[in-house]
C-alpha cells in the first residue's frame, strides 16, 4: 500500500483544491503566462468590458535585439545549471561506486529530451490544441524559421521563435533529470531512457501547455476578445494560477515522478544499515554554486525580455535562495548541535525551488518570507516528512523539489498581493493592473499544484509500470552492490 500513498494523498490535495474553488461563485482571472507568467491577465473587469468592440489592434510586435541577446545568455545559463550543474550535484551526493553513473544519467537524459523536444514535445506543449494537449502542427518545427516571432508579455513585442525554442528546450531537459535523484544508485540505465521518454511524452509536455500555453497578450483588445482567447489556453492557466517559471510544471511535477519512482522501485539494498553518506561534498558544493547560478537564466530569463522586471525576478531568485541557506542551516544548527555544508547547500536549492513560480509577482519582503519559510519547511521535508513516508528518496527530490514547488506555489497567491509589495495581477484589456482578492488567487494556486500532483502521480505511475513489465527498473542486488559505475558502464569515476 506504501507504493499508492503518495497518489492517494494528491487525491485529496485535488479534492481539496476543487472544493475551495467550487465555494467560490466566481473564478479567479486567467494568468498570462505564455510559457511563464509575467503580469498576468486578469479577466476584464466592468470598466474594460465597456471598452469599445472596435478597438485597435496592437500593431506588428517587433523583436529587440538586446532581449534576443539577453534570451540567448539565459539559455545557456540554464544548460550550465544542468550539465554540469545538477550532475555534480547529485554526483557528490551518491557513494563513490555510484558517482558516474549519476553524471551518466543526468547528461544522456538532457540529451535525448533535447532531442524529442524538437522532434514533437514544442509542437504540443506550445501550440494550440485542447485544454490539455496542443497539436502536432510544428513536427520537427515545421513552418519555424529565423523569421517567426513569439509573444512576450508586452503587448507589441516579440521574441524569434527559434530563441523561445532552445529556452523552453533547456526547462523541458532538466525537468526530468530532477527525477532522477529519487531512485539513484538502483535502478537499470535502460529503465531510465524508456521511463523518461514515457514521462517527458505523457507528463511535462501536458502540463507546459496546460500552465503555460496562451495565445500572447496581443490580441486581448477588448473583453469579448480575451474571452475567446482565454478559451484556448491551457487548463491550468484558464484556472487562473500563476507560475512565473515553473513551480508546478518542474518542480512539483518532477517530484511526484520521483516519490512514486522511489515507492515502486524499493529501498537501496542496506539501507538504514549501512553508511550512504554523500562521498563528496565539496562536488555538491560546486554543483548547488552552479545550480543557483544558472537559475537566474531559468527565472530572469522567462521574463523573455531585458527589462525592470527581469532585475526584480533577478533580486528576488538571489535573496530568496539567501534567505533559505540562512534559515536552514541555523534551523539545523539549533536542532542538531552543528550546522552543516550539505544543509547550506540543500537550503539554497530549497529557496530556488520556492522562489520560482514567485519571482516575477512578488517583491523583495515577498522573496525574503519565502525563503525563510523553504529553509525551515523543506528541512522539515528531508527529515520529519521523509521519515512519515518512509520511502527511499535517495537524494531528497520530493522534501526539497516537491515540498519547495508547492510552498512557493501557494504563497505566490499570497506575495502578489501588492499590498505586500507584490505586482498584482494585470489586467491587459484594461492596460493596467487589475482588482485584487488574495483568497481567489490563492484558490487558483491550489488548483495548479492539485493538477501537478495528481496528473504527474497518476501518469508516473503508469510509466513506472510498463518500464517495469517490459524491461524490469532495478539492477540485480549483486550488481547494486559492486556499483552502477562498473556494473552499468563499465567505468570508474576516480582511480587510484
Amino acid at each position: 500500500m506504501k507504493k499508492f500513498l503518495a497518489i492517494l494523498l494528491t487525491a485529496c490535495a485535488v479534492g481539496l483544491a476543487g472544493g475551495a474553488y467550487a465555494a467560490d461563485d466566481k473564478p479567479a482571472a486567467p494568468a498570462a503566462a505564455a510559457q511563464t507568467a509575467a503580469p498576468a491577465v486578469a479577466e476584464a473587469p466592468a470598466a474594460a468590458a465597456a471598452a469599445p468592440a472596435e478597438a485597435a489592434a496592437a500593431p506588428a510586435p517587433t523583436v529587440n535585439k538586446g532581449d534576443t541577446a539577453w534570451m540567448l545568455v539565459a539559455t545557456a545559463m540554464v544548460t550550465l545549471m544542468t550539465i554540469p550543474g545538477l550532475a555534480l550535484f547529485y554526483g557528490g551526493l551518491v557513494r563513490t561506486k555510484n558517482m558516474l553513473s549519476v553524471l551518466m544519467q543526468v547528461f544522456i537524459t538532457f540529451s535525448l529530451l533535447g532531442v524529442l523536444w524538437v522532434v514533437y514535445g514544442y509542437s504540443i506543449a506550445f501550440t494550440e490544441g485542447n485544454a490539455f494537449f496542443g497539436s502536432l502542427d510544428k513536427l520537427f518545427l515545421k513552418g519555424v524559421t529565423v523569421d517567426s516571432v513569439a509573444a512576450t508579455f508586452s503587448k507589441g513585442v516579440a521574441i524569434p521563435e527559434l530563441v523561445y525554442v532552445i529556452f523552453q528546450l533547456t526547462f523541458a531537459a532538466i525537468t526530468p533529470a530532477l527525477i532522477l535523484g529519487a531512485f539513484a544508485e538502483r535502478i537499470k540505465f535502460s529503465a531510465v531512457l524508456l521511463f523518461m521518454v514515457l514521462w517527458f511524452t505523457f507528463s511535462y509536455l501536458p502540463m507546459a501547455h496546460m500552465v503555460w500555453y496562451w495565445a500572447g497578450p496581443d490580441g486581448y483588445i477588448s473583453a469579448e476578445a480575451a474571452e475567446k482567447l482565454g478559451a484556448t489556453a491551457g487548463f491550468v492557466f484558464q484556472k487562473g494560477a500563476l507560475d512565473f517559471a515553473g513551480g508546478t510544471v518542474v518542480h512539483i511535477n518532477a517530484a511526484m515522478a520521483g516519490i512514486v519512482g522511489a515507492f515502486m522501485i524499493g529501498k537501496r539494498v542496506g539501507y538504514g544499515k549501512e553508511s550512504m553518506a554523500p562521498h563528496s561534498l565539496t562536488m555538491t558544493m560546486i554543483g548547488a554554486s552552479m545550480l543557483w547560478f544558472g537559475w537566474f537564466g531559468f527565472n530572469a530569463g522567462s521574463n523573455l525580455e531585458a527589462n525592470g522586471l527581469t532585475a526584480l525576478v533577478m533580486l528576488n531568485t538571489m535573496i530568496a535562495a539567501g534567505a533559505a541557506t540562512v534559515a536552514w542551516t541555523f534551523a539545523e544548527w539549533l536542532i542538531k548541535g552543528k550546522p552543516s555544508m550539505l544543509g547550506a547547500a540543500s537550503g539554497a536549492v530549497a529557496g530556488l525551488v520556492a522562489i520560482t513560480p514567485a519571482c516575477g509577482f512578488v517583491g523583495p519582503l515577498g522573496a525574503i518570507a519565502i525563503g525563510l519559510l523553504a529553509g525551515v519547511i523543506c528541512l522539515w521535508g528531508v527529515n520529519g516528512l521523509k521519515k512519515m513516508l518512509g520511502a527511499d528518496d535517495s537524494l531528497d527530490v520530493f522534501g526539497v523539489h516537491g515540498v519547495g514547488g508547492i510552498l512557493g506555489a501557494i504563497l505566490t497567491g499570497v506575495f502578489v498581493s501588492p499590498s505586500l509589495g507584490g505586482t498584482g495581477v494585470y489586467d491587459y484589456v484594461a492596460n493596467k493592473v487589475g482588482d485584487f482578492d488574495m483568497m481567489t488567487q490563492v484558490t487558483s494556486q491550489a488548483w495548479g499544484v492539485g493538477m501537478a500532483v495528481v496528473w504527474s502521480g497518476v501518469v508516473s505511475f503508469i510509466c513506472y509500470k510498463l518500464v517495469d513489465i517490459f524491461i524490469g527498473l532495478r539492477v540485480p542486488e549483486d550488481e547494486e552492490r559492486e556499483g552502477l559505475d562498473v556494473t552499468s558502464h563499465g567505468e570508474s569515476a576516480y582511480h587510484s
